[in-house]
């Protein structure tokens, strides 16, 4: 194996290169779900509230713990991203890594 075949061969294995995927820890993985699972029945919760004819601002609660929740599993998945693939992309000298971080993290904060 030439050392192209063997630097393209280690590409594939790491973290976000050009699959684009990220291994998570089952911990990790674990808790993201669990999370998006609470936040699926908080959305489920609110559409009753609707149908129910709720209070609004009791509403609007309900949808600001929702965007807080969902804010809090971005930050989760956002510190593994730069600890992980950022850091080892920054590292084989890809520093296109940071406008798409850039581009994600305003995403993020609209």
């Amino acid at each position: 194996m030439n050392e192209h075949e063997h630097l393209h061969e280690h590409e594939q294995d790491d973290c976000c290169i050009h699959h684009k995927s990220t291994p998570h820890s089952d911990k990790i993985k674990s808790n993201l779900v669990a999370r998006l699972n609470r936040i699926e029945g908080q959305i489920r919760g609110i559409r009753g509230m609707i149908e129910k004819d709720v209070y609004c601002d009791d509403i609007l609660n309900q949808i600001a713990a929702v965007h807080s929740a969902l804010n809090a599993v971005g930050k989760m998945l956002l510190e593994g991203h730069m600890k992980s693939c950022v850091v080892d992309r920054i590292q084989q000298g890809d520093h296109d890594v940071i406008d798409e971080l850039l581009k994600t993290m305003n995403k993020l904060m609209k």
